[in-house]
């Protein structure tokens, strides 16, 4: 049993609603062409992948989230704008990370996507082997959130692995890739509705999925017309992606979700 100061305790993340969803795909996206924007648009890490520009975002972009995720750890409750703001670090780090191993150590999206998946895998049982639970709604003291955090940086860096791998190698384009981790995505809604599925690892399904959702949406937008895209500014497409998250944690409903009795 658990004591009731902490059963009625809030936590530290928002409570799951379709608004946190909104967010989450928006932050994604956001981390897709923030990523690119700074890899390849600042250090033309696009036109030789050698040259050190995944490297060095993903130095820049860890020294953020590094930054978001101890002032959300030190808070006192939960803050939206800190919260999100580590988790739009977290999906740039994504980027920058997945592509650093996938295109500059040569191991390729099946390769990289693997060993990605197993660091999700390794994080998600040793927290719940080291806490009992992997459920968000626990995420109330720091050497929980310190759990969340790790598995989040490996899912979002999964997350750009898996766009990425299907969009180029599985022929689809970002279009089509967008359609079916949308598609899987309605899947996982179906099976939180209408199942007895547990609700936690649909959860964490879906936290994952949401990630190549962006990252497919984001290369849709910013990556040239003969490589399927729009061709628009890293740049613009990320100012724009930024206003919206804004607009959209000040405006949709933000609170913290509540200790599970």
């Amino acid at each position: 049993m658990q004591p009731e100061a902490i059963k009625n305790s809030y936590v530290k993340v928002p409570a799951v609603t379709l608004g946190f969803w909104i967010i989450k795909i928006l932050a994604t996206t956001l981390g897709e062409t923030g990523g690119d924007a700074v890899t390849m648009s600042v250090f033309h890490a696009d036109t030789n992948a050698h040259n050190g520009g995944y490297l060095i975002g993903t130095g820049i972009f860890l020294a953020v989230f590094v930054a978001a995720v101890a002032a959300q750890i030190f808070a006192k409750k939960f803050n939206p704008w800190i919260y999100w703001l580590a988790i739009v670090a977290s999906t740039t780090v994504g980027t920058a990370l997945a592509d650093f191993f996938d295109r500059s150590l040569g191991i390729g999206y099946t390769g990289g996507a693997s060993i990605l998946f197993l660091c999700v895998m390794a994080s998600l049982a040793v927290w719940y082997f080291a806490m009992g639970s992997i459920d968000v709604h626990t995420v109330t003291a720091p050497k929980v959130e310190i759990f969340y955090w790790i598995t989040i940086t490996f899912s979002q860096t999964l997350g750009t692995a898996l766009g990425d791998w299907l969009a180029d190698m599985g022929g689809l384009g970002y279009d089509g890739g967008a359609l079916v981790f949308g598609a899987a995505l309605l899947i996982v809604a179906a099976l939180y509705y209408w199942t007895n599925v547990s609700h936690v690892l649909l959860f964490w399904a879906a936290f994952i999925l949401t990630r190549p959702l962006g990252a497919t949406v984001g290369d849709f937008l910013d990556k040239p017309l003969a490589h399927g895209g729009l061709a628009l500014s890293r740049y613009t497409a990320s100012a724009a992606l930024a206003a919206f998250i804004v607009a959209s944690i000040a405006l949709l409903p933000q609170r913290a979700g509540r200790h599970p009795t």
